[in-house]
């Protein structure tokens, strides 16, 4: 049976980010998911879920400048530090928000890059990132998003990608983030889609 969660970062955007819980809550969800926590103090988003019996199901690990248009640094060769500061702030968060899976944003790829750099680059912070967020006991997840529309250069922009990247790094915390929305505009026939890729989509 099929369990749905409300993007608060989509939904009920009529009311401030704050009152979506309640909203959330009326219309009979039991989980919430957003872009990002970071703006608000764990504790502060802990009480709203609590008080309105909801599961943080989701959220992004720190994306870089967002409203700069980055869309995610785990990529970018010369923001490795940065990167892992991230994976620090989404575990703690995670903790205290009792949320047991984060989302990680690959990024973009840079004009004129050394794509084998930017792919090396995303395989060793993706592998440390998923050590680390496995002792923490918290599932790592990579989505495929479309570049065709949303974020042209997304460097994960299909299934296949994802996919590959994780039985390289054969890793048990890694799992796919499947987006029917994102992967309809880039590979369409989702049904056998799903059942080719079998368990590394989650």
């Amino acid at each position: 049976m099929p369990r749905f969660a409300a993007n608060l970062s989509m939904l009920f955007t009529e009311a401030p980010f704050p009152e979506r819980f309640a909203l959330a809550a009326e219309a009979g969800f039991r989980g919430v998911e957003y872009l990002f926590p970071y703006p608000w103090k764990p504790e502060a988003l802990k009480a709203r879920l609590e008080h309105y019996n909801l599961t943080q199901v989701l959220f992004n690990m720190p994306p870089g400048n967002w409203d700069a248009g980055e869309r995610g640094i785990a990529c970018l060769p010369d923001r490795v530090d940065e990167f892992r500061e991230g994976v620090a702030e989404a575990i703690r968060y995670a903790r205290i928000l009792g949320c047991d899976q984060v989302n990680c944003l690959a990024g973009l790829m840079p004009a004129g890059a050394d794509q084998e750099q930017i792919w090396h680059t995303l395989r060793d912070n993706v592998r440390w990132a998923a050590g680390e967020l496995e002792r923490a006991g918290i599932r790592l997840c990579l989505e495929a998003i479309n570049s065709r529309v949303d974020m042209p250069g997304f460097v994960l922009d299909t299934s296949g990608k994802v996919v590959d990247l994780i039985r390289q790094l054969d890793s048990p915390n890694l799992r796919l983030q499947y987006d029917i929305y994102h992967m309809q505009i880039m590979e369409g026939d989702l049904i056998r889609t799903l059942e080719r890729l079998g368990p590394p989509a989650g």
